[in-house]
């Protein structure tokens, strides 16, 4: 039972940091353009 109360902060407390990654990576732009770069080597320039 000790376990739980040891793992299960840590749990939500990464979940909470990557939740925060996500959320700061997405008001950056950086899943903006997902099809541009992969067509960009079918394109003949």
């Amino acid at each position: 039972m000790s376990g739980i109360f040891f793992l299960l902060p840590i749990a939500v407390g990464l979940g909470l940091v990557f939740v925060f990654l996500f959320t700061r990576a997405a008001k950056q732009g950086q899943f903006d353009d997902l099809d541009d770069p992969a067509e960009r080597i079918l394109h003949d320039d």
